[in-house]
Order: structure tokens, then sequence, then C-alpha cells
């Protein structure tokens, strides 16, 4: 396609007259949606580097969105904001993503980079400066690790256990794990000597590699001097492409949806030279307008497009269709089949593209599906960048990560305090975890037993009395914990059996609407979204009535969900009610739904406070004659008058929100209606494991494809940030949340704020104002007739304000992560990019040397990358909230891991499954050592090593990781991962690890055959099963091999057979 652009004769005559050395060349009449195909064009065909200038950030954002679908390669220059204000640290994943592209544009090799007028002359660092304090590192290269390591320490990294944030490495071994300030991922390096023998990136979170690289390079330095421009990087021979360019524009190619004359001084020779040329113009296809769901519907006008297809054919015209989905594609083909039209000979290809083209002189055409289905296109290209950092799944609460005076809880002696990892015994010790029980009482646990010790995590903030040992205390809790949790756990199942007698109202399958219903949703569902949804309907086709709990996130997708449940009950004539918390939320719903449903013929009221007594009243008769469909409302909808014509299903949102009596008086009115209930408090994923089989529950824990992530700001307290901060996002039509916790001045905070911005409209909120006060304020706000709202915490979770995308916090330092977390997750629900200021008292952010006041601060930045703690709060608030007070009590009693451990056990034995936490198998090898103190003070002839030497895992918390992590493997499949898992991170095993895997071999052989314990004394190998000893030939069989190194192996051999 781009080379038939190429060969056409008014763009090679633009490009003769471009290597001929003339300049500039314009290209006219370029409508917008044409421009990045054009620039593709280009770039396939001219040899030096391409400069694309683009007039602002929006522009910017969408030519490169849909350059991609034609150049992959192309760059993006994001615009550095924040450079040149002192006192402030600018998010690190940007700063991170410009120093990459800076430092690749120093090379020689070609490239094409997407960027704005304003970026090219921002500060960067110097050209080459990044270059030469860079640190390379190849495949097969040689290069001392000590040269590295201590390179990396003088220029300001940070050493590390295990690697978490940017400007860390840490060394195992022979390997070495950096975070280097420009690259997308770690780099995991594996030395042999003084070879570089792989070089690979890995994921934060599992910290396992994900793919191989040939060379890398880490920056050193020079990140921090920003003397140069991002213009030094323009090479002499580099070309500008100035897109919509202003007068004085320098550009060497101009490109423009007008007529653009660069040459009028030619115009006087002869009068036709200044003639607009229309012979290279790219046009709009004219397929007619279709608004969402008429391609569908619209019979006339899906006629009129048809026939302009087979002109197009005819006349022999190339014509390529862009889709979203591999969905739209299929649902395209379709529609095609139906009207006998043959779909070869067009180019059907996924990607992104708002409006589509034609360009007559090469007889080209390219179309949108976007315009087709009369949808906007939703943005996703630019960001999965970044996106593959954060995608898949959360990381998980990791029970097993150990600090000193941690809480601990030991399955049989109950709740201590962690003092770290101690040597133990004389000479040549063992290492123990040494844990503080009540009275000072110490307990020295093995490292090989470190599976019987997880962390403690309770819920809210109480944390309970250490242990005794001497009393029977922790086994009597624990007695009752579980003898509670079997209750609870036989209620629910109750509860669930009694729905599957009660039978509601069967729903029939999707029919012909639904499925246009669902294909008209603009965004691309992610995967869990998907899931939730299937599994609704299941339930909802299914006898018995639905009880199906959905949580997940603000801004996950979660009213999608209840959209399309909603709409298929009313295509088979049933009502549905809508229930939320407060009005303003139901107002925002009420809206949702309309905005969802406008192409069908489906009724949609409300019932709510802002709406007058006369209007109620009309409503609620309309309800009773089942002239409404679906009616949204607050708890106004439980009230005796509302009596429904044939209720099918109701939506509760943010159901955490209403009072248990609520809740029961929903239990009872809606007994047999199909329900659904939706949750913004996201959830451990251990608990919802431990919950599948009792509870219907979907969880949504992907992030939509189209969100930013927010930019977040941390900096001292400044007035002129904040006024420019303000005044920022009122020139681009936003509105502004500005966070006070304080009551008693927030009025005082409100009028300083006045004083800043004249001219912006600032109300304040708070939760001591009368409901109905603050309901208003809310209301106005939401409406856009408010600037800037001052408020506390009181931001409502479920609101949703596209066009609110800046949050300034003050005093962020009071917050806790999980609140930071949940208060910035406010703003960045629109396209546009959203901020978070983070303001600190000034003397925080004077600390010391600049990279000391970065650790100082870095714990509130980071909430961009690991929100660990912060999302575990977060979930074990969750958990609280969906178990009810009395089982919170017990995760306070025994913690949350075995809380969780005994829920899935009892839930397994009521429902007669077999359930195995642990491979139940004594092993007792005389041979055999299980850790370092006990071989080194034997020596390598008497004794065979199986354990984790301390050269291979040098880090005590890493350690006990994996010792954990061995003890609850329990099949096959499991051990190999952890196996694979380990030579990525520690590099080649040793002896005494492969020994201690096979151990694991053994367990596993022996659990399949039954037998409970292993014991060799004196070569002879005993083994029982339900207690009896097995003998060949009536006595035990004997070890033969010669050497003791073989006799593991021998034993594992042995117990196959059997």
């Amino acid at each position: 396609m781009l080379g038939a652009v190429v060969r056409s004769a008014p763009i090679a005559r633009q490009l003769r007259e471009l290597h001929a050395g003339q300049r500039p060349v314009a290209f006219s009449h370029v409508i917008a949606p044409a421009q990045a195909f054009l620039v593709a064009a280009l770039a396939s065909a001219l040899k030096p580097s391409l400069w694309v200038i683009c007039p602002d950030v929006r522009r910017q954002e969408s030519l490169y969105e849909a350059l991609v679908n034609w150049f992959p390669e192309a760059l993006f220059l994001p615009e550095a904001e924040f450079l040149a204000v002192e006192n402030i640290l600018p998010d690190q994943e940007i700063s991170a993503e410009r120093l990459g592209l800076l430092s690749r544009l120093d090379g020689q090799q070609r490239h094409v980079v997407v960027a704005t007028r304003a970026s090219v002359d921002q500060p960067a660092p110097p050209r080459g400066s990044l270059r030469s304090a860079a640190l390379r590192l190849q495949r097969g290269g040689r290069e001392e690790l000590e040269r590295v390591v201590s390179s990396l320490g003088e220029a300001g990294y940070e050493r590390a256990p295990q690697v978490t944030t940017r400007g860390q490495f840490a060394v195992r071994g022979g390997i070495l794990d950096i975070y280097s300030w420009q690259a997308l991922r770690p780099i995991r390096a594996e030395f042999f000597g003084d070879e570089i023998e792989s070089l690979r990136e890995f994921d934060l979170d599992t910290q396992t590699s994900v793919g191989h690289l040939p060379a890398v390079e880490i920056l050193l330095g020079a990140a921090d001097d920003q003397s140069g421009k991002v213009r030094d990087y323009i090479s002499p021979n580099d070309l500008q492409i100035a897109l919509e360019p202003e007068e004085d524009e320098s550009a060497d190619i101009l490109i423009g949806e007008g007529w653009l004359d660069c040459h009028p001084e030619r115009s006087g020779a002869s009068p036709d030279a200044a003639v607009e040329d229309f012979s290279g113009a790219f046009v709009d296809c004219e397929i007619g307008e279709f608004d969402t769901g008429e391609f569908i519907l619209a019979e006339a006008k899906r006629r009129q497009f048809f026939s302009r297809l087979t002109n197009w054919r005819a006349s022999g015209a190339r014509v390529a269709i862009y889709f979203q989905t591999e969905g739209e594609i299929e649902r395209f083909r379709e529609i095609m089949a139906e009207a006998k039209i043959e779909t070869t000979g067009f180019d059907l290809a996924e990607g992104t593209l708002p409006r589509g083209f034609c360009f007559p002189a090469a007889n080209l055409v390219v179309l949108a599906a976007a315009e087709l289905f009369g949808r906007a296109p939703t943005h996703g290209r630019r960001r999965l960048q970044r996106a593959t950092k954060f995608s898949g799944h959360r990381a998980q609460i990791d029970f097993s990560e150990l600090h000193e005076d941690d809480l601990v809880v030991h399955l049989e002696h109950g709740i201590g305090r962690f003092l770290g990892l101690q040597k133990f015994g004389a000479g040549e010790a063992g290492e123990v975890l040494a844990i503080e029980f009540a009275e000072e009482a110490k307990l020295y646990v093995p490292l090989e037993q470190a599976y019987m010790v997880s962390r403690y995590v309770g819920v809210g903030k109480k944390t309970p009395p250490l242990s005794s040992l001497a009393d029977a205390r922790w086994s009597r809790a624990r007695k009752n914990a579980a003898v509670s949790i079997f209750d609870y756990a036989g209620k629910m199942l109750a509860l669930q059996a009694e729905r599957e007698t009660q039978t509601g109202h069967a729903f029939g399958p999707d029919t012909k609407w639904q499925q246009e219903f669902e294909h008209s949703f603009p965004f691309r569902e992610t995967p869990d979204q998907f899931k939730a949804i299937i599994e609704t309907k299941n339930d909802m086709e299914a006898e018995r009535s639905m009880d199906r709990l959905i949580c997940g996130d603000v801004g996950f997708g979660k009213t999608e969900v209840a959209i399309r449940a909603a709409f298929k009950a009313v295509m088979e004539g049933k009502q549905v009610a809508v229930l939320t918390p407060t009005t303003v939320l139901a107002q925002q719903h009420f809206e949702t739904f309309r905005q969802r449903m406008l192409d069908y013929p489906v009724r949609i009221e409300m019932l709510s406070r802002f709406r007058s007594p006369a209007e109620q009243k009309k409503v609620l008769q309309l309800l009773r004659d089942g002239g409404v469909d679906v009616v949204v409302g607050t708890h106004r909808l439980i009230s005796g008058d509302v009596i429904f014509k044939d209720l099918g299903l109701v939506v509760i949102d943010e159901e955490q929100r209403f009072g248990v009596l609520h809740k029961e008086k929903f239990k009872e009115l809606f007994k047999l209606v199909d329900v659904l209930t939706l949750s913004a408090t996201p959830i451990p994923r251990t608990l919802y494991l431990s919950l599948v089989g009792v509870k219907d529950m979907s969880t949504i824990e992907t992030p939509p494809l189209n969100r930013l992530p927010v930019e977040t700001i941390v900096c001292g307290y400044d007035e002129r940030i904040i006024r420019d901060a303000i005044n920022r996002e009122l020139e681009r039509q936003g509105q502004v949340f500005f966070l006070h916790n304080r009551v008693l001045s927030i009025e005082k905070m409100r009028d300083r704020i006045v004083e800043l911005c004249p001219e912006a409209r600032v109300e304040f909120g708070h939760g001591q104002m009368s409901a109905d006060e603050l309901e208003l304020v809310m209301q106005r706000f939401v409406a856009g007739k408010i600037d800037v709202l001052v408020c506390t915490t009181i931001i409502e979770s479920g609101l949703d304000i596209p066009n609110a995308n800046t949050i300034i916090i003050d005093r962020a330092d009071r917050f806790g992560l999980a609140d930071l977390y949940q208060l910035r997750g406010r703003v960045g629900r629109a396209e546009h990019k959203a901020y978070a200021y983070l303001l600190l008292p000034r003397e925080m952010m004077t600390v010391g040397a600049a990279r000391k006041r970065i650790n100082a601060i870095k714990q509130y930045s980071s909430l961009g990358a690991g929100f660990r703690i912060a999302m575990r709060d977060l979930e074990i608030r969750g958990a609280g909230s969906i178990l009810g007070t009395a089982q919170s009590g017990h995760i306070v009693a025994v913690g949350f891991d075995l809380y969780c451990q005994l829920l899935k056990q009892a839930v397994a034995q009521l429902k007669g499954d077999k359930l195995r936490p642990r491979l139940e198998v004594e092993v007792r090898l005389d041979f055999l050592a299980i850790n370092e103190g006990q071989f080194l003070a034997a020596g390598a002839t008497e004794l065979v090593p199986a354990f984790l030497p301390t050269a291979y895992v040098s880090d005590a918390a890493l350690r006990i990781q994996a010792y954990r992590a061995l003890a609850e493997i329990t099949n096959q499949e499991q051990l190999h991962r952890l196996r694979r898992e380990w030579r990525d991170r520690f590099g080649v095993r040793s002896t005494a690890v492969d020994n201690l895997l096979l151990l694991s071999e053994i367990r596993l052989s022996a659990a399949r055959s039954g037998i409970s314990r292993i014991e060799v004394r004196d070569r002879k190998l005993m083994l029982s099963r339900r207690g009896d000893f097995i003998l060949v030939g009536g006595k035990f069989p004997r070890l033969t091999s010669a050497s003791i190194d073989l006799q593991l192996s021998e034993i594992w051999h042995l117990i196959k057979q059997l």
C-alpha cells in the first residue's frame, strides 16, 4: 500500500523535488485521518531520520496511534512538564521513557520520532552525554562483575537483596539484576567467570525472566544534567515534517489539510503556477454518516455502502478496512455474507484508525470500521509501552515475605515476633528463624521447616498479643476459629443450596439485539470483565435465582456488566431495579444506562430526592403498569409504595455502603429475583480462591486498556505549583479536586485558592455538612458548575467525573498509602492525561543531598509502580466487609493466611472433596545433611547435601521464601516450575540444590503410592503405608549403590516401581 502511494505521480514528483534539495516541500489537501498514513509512506521512501512535529499533545497521540499501523518502529517523545520547577519530583515512569528515547536517538540508527512543537525546545541531557555515561553489556562479551558492581555503586544505584524499583541492583552469585533509570524493564545478566553468558529482561512482580536480549545499555549518570535541549538531538541530515505548519515554520516537509503554497515567489513567473493543485489530495470517502448501531439497523444506508464497495472493486481500487478487534472483523464478514458480497480482495486488518480516507491518485481506499459501527475508536496503542509492565494480575499478598520485627504466625505455637535469621548450635551451626513469644520465650525454627511460619496479616489496626508457649490459648483460638469458619462455610453452602431449590425465572439465550447491543460497547472488554459477563448471563439463564457479587476497582468496568444483564432482562419483558447508596450516584447511573441504550426502545426512569413528588408519583404508577423497564434509585426503591409489575433483576451498586438493616431488607424482598451486587473494594486473591464454590463471585482485576497511568508528582507545598496546576487544568476545560483533610481550616483554604486563581469557581464540601447540602455541592460539581472542589476525603468512590483530571492532595504525608492510592484513582478516567500532586511539608523536601531526598520521598512516588502495601491494606478491608464482623474477629485472632487455609479446608470437607494443602510424607535418611552446618561438620565423604547453600541464595528473606515455596508443592507441574524459576533467578544449581529438589520428587512419588514415611538406617529402606512396613520377600529392601551420592536416586526408582 505504501509503495503504491510513493509511486503515484504527484507524490513521486514531490519526492524528486526533495531529493533535488528544494525545501520546503508541501503536501496540501491531506485530511487529518490520512496524515499518519502519508508520514508512513514518506518514512518508507526516505533514508534519513524523520522528526514529525505536531501542533499539540492530542494531535501527537492520535497521529502516533495511527502511524503504528503502518510503521510500528516509530518513537513517541513524551513532553517533560516539570523539568524546570525546583523542589519537584517528576513522575519516574515518564522521565524513564524520555531518557530511554533520547539515549536511542544518540545512536547511529535511523529513527522516526513523533514530537510536539513544545517538546522540541524542552531541556534534556546534552547530546552525547547519555552515550558516554552508559555502561554497555553484550551477550558473550567479557566484563568483570566486580567492576560493573562498583561503577553502579558510584553512579548512585542502590544495592538491594531484590530489585523492586528503578535505580536498584542486586547480586546473587554470578547473577546481576539491574533496573536502570531508562529501561522499560529490569535486566538480569548472568556471568560465568568474566564472560556474560546471557542477558534477560525480567518481571518485577514474579522476578522471573520474560525474554532474552543481545545487548543492553545502562545509564550511569547524566540523567540529572538538563543543560541541553531536545533540539540538539536533531542531526543536520535529519528531515523535519511539520503538521499544520505555522507561518514561520522551518521544517523540510509541510503537511496540511488546506492549501500550502510554499513558493509564492515562483507564482510571479507564470500566472497558472499558483493554481491550487488537488492531484495529490487525500480526501474523505463519503460512505455516509453512521450513528451508533445504524450500520446494523438502517437497511438503506447499509445498501448504499455496499454499492460503494462494489463500485470500488469494479474500478480496480485497492480497499483496506481497519478494525479494532478480531470480533469486529468476524461481525463484518457475517454482515457481508448476509448481503452475499465476497470479502476476498479486501484487506481486513486489525488496527486503530478513527476515520478513513481515499487517495484517488493511487486508486486507494482506506476505511475505518469505527466509522461504520458509529462508535468513537478507543485509544489503546500509545499506552502499551508502559501498560505491559502493569499488565496481567496484581501482585498477590505474599505471606512468605518476612522482615525483622514483623508479627508472624507459627502453625503450632501461634503469634510471635520474628527476630531474624540466626546461627544456632555449636561449631558449623545451621540457620534458624528466631521467633519471640510472650514472656520473652524464644523458639528456633530450622530453615527447612520455614513453611510452618507465615507473615501475620490482620484486619484493621488491631494487633493481637503474642501467644504464650506455656498455655493452650493458641490452640483454643485456632480451634474456635476452625469451628466458627466451619459453621460460616456451612451457612453459606446452605444458603447456596436453598437458592438451588428456589426456582426463579430462567432467561433464554441471547437475542440478536443483545449481540448487537454488546457489539456497540465502545471499548474492548478486558479478559476478566468478559468472564464476569459470561458468568452473569449463565446465572440468569439457570433455573435458580442469581446471587452474584462482582468485585473490581473503580473504573474497571463493573457497570457495563450490570448494563448488559439489565438489557438481557428487559429483552424478556422483565423490569430491572438499580439501587445506589447516594442520589448523586443514582443520577450518574441513570445517565450511563440512558446513554448506552439510546438505540433501543427501553424506558429508563429515576426515583430519588431530586425528583418532585408529582414526578415520583408518575414513575410509581408506570412501574405498577409495567410502563418503565429500568428504574434507578436510592433506598427509596425499597419503600412500601414501590410496586413492580414484573421485577426480573436487581442490581445493587456499592453494596458495602448500605446499612445492615437495608441489606436484610434486600434479602427478604429479592429472594426469588436475580440479584447482581457490585462492590468497589478489591479482595485478596487467596480469599477469592477459598470462597470459590461457596459464593458466586467474579473479580475484575485488569484495568481497561485506555487508562493512562496518572502522572504522580511529589513536591513541597508551594502556592505557585498549586496555581499552575489549577490553571493548567482550567485551560483544558477540566475540573480539580483539592484535598484538604481538616474541616476547621477548609474555608480558609478555599479563600486562599480563590486569591490564587481569581477566575476559578471554587467551593468546599466536607462530611460535617448536612447530607442535603453536601449532595447539592457534589451534584453541581458533577454538572461542571464548580471548577475546584476543596474537600475532605469524602469524595465518593463510585463517582465517575471524567472531567476532573487533576487532584491535589495537601499534606500527603498524613495519609496511608492505601488511601493515597484510592484517592489518586479518582482521576484519570478519561482519555486525557491526569495529574496527582502530593504536597508534602517543605522541610521534608529539603533533606540533605538530592539522592537522599529522593529516597525520603520515594515511598510516596512509588505509588506509580509497586503499590503492593496499598493494595494489601485495601484488599484486607475488602475481605472484612465481605465476611462480616464475626469472621473479621477470627482473622485478627489467627491471621489472614491461616484463616484462608482453614476456610478452604472447611469448604472442601463440607463438599466431601479431598484437599491436600501439603505433602504429609515424613522423610528420615541417615546419609543426608539437610542444612549447611550439619554438612560442613560431617564432611562430604560422610553425608550427601540437600539444602539451599548460602552461596546460592545469599539473602535470608529470599531463602525463607524459597524453602516455603518448596514445602507448598503438591504436584509435578509445580515442581518443574519451581526448578525453572530457581535456575532463572539464582543461576546454575549446585549438587545440594539438585538433591533438595530430588527429595521433593521422592515425596511426590511416595504420596502418590500412599506411603507416609520413608526412613533409611544403615542402607535399610523402611517404607510405611497406612502404619505397616512395606517388605520385599519378607524383609526390608537394601540400598545397593556403591557411593552414597547415588542412594537418593536409587530410593526414587524403588518408590516409583511400587
